[in-house]
């Protein structure tokens, strides 16, 4: 897989990353989540409707991670371990990378999020057929996983705001404005 490219320093400060469908698939799956984990009352329809549109949501994600724009397809950014590697070791060192589009880790912690919610669609989804219904092992585990995507969630937040700081760049609007700049 070839090393995704890097904004170098004196390069144009503005770049094109993140295209219309993945800031609208990460608002429209942050809203669900939020949405099914603090307003709708957990087993009601509503909430397993939020639940079918978040998991809906990540399948069209990774569709577009293989047809989608360059920086949203995953050869662009997916996290090997020698990116990952590579990428750990610059943080230690204190160089700073200016990845285009998402950091090995941040794409790293993309897949487990998505991962994450497709968990927590397949235990729902298998609470409501006929050989999973009532069983209490699955909706603790279900209840299990929605803790962890809170958790997980709160981490991907934080790094976005330390990683801005630390690279520059404001992260957060670019996932509003699809433009990474530098400040």
């Amino acid at each position: 897989m070839p090393t995704p490219p890097l904004i170098q320093p004196g390069a144009q400060p503005d770049v094109q990353v993140w295209d219309p469908f993945v800031r609208i698939f990460h608002w429209s799956l942050v809203a669900c989540v939020l949405t099914n984990y603090f307003v709708v009352d957990d087993g009601k329809d509503l909430h397993q409707w939020i639940g079918y549109a978040a998991s809906a949501l990540v399948v069209l994600r990774i569709v577009w991670g293989f047809i989608g724009t360059r920086h949203a397809r995953f050869a662009d950014f997916f996290p090997t371990p020698s990116r990952l590697r590579s990428h750990l070791v610059a943080l230690r060192e204190g160089r700073i990378e200016h990845h285009a589009g998402h950091n090995p880790l941040g794409a790293l912690m993309m897949l487990v999020l998505m991962a994450t919610v497709l968990g927590l669609g397949v235990t729902g989804f298998l609470q409501t057929t006929n050989t999973f219904w009532g069983e209490e092992w699955l909706q603790e585990l279900h209840e299990l996983i929605a803790s962890a995507l809170m958790a997980l969630a709160g981490l991907h937040a934080a790094a976005a705001l330390l990683m801005s700081r630390i690279e520059r760049t404001n992260l957060v609007a670019a996932m509003f404005t699809g433009v990474k700049r530098r400040f």
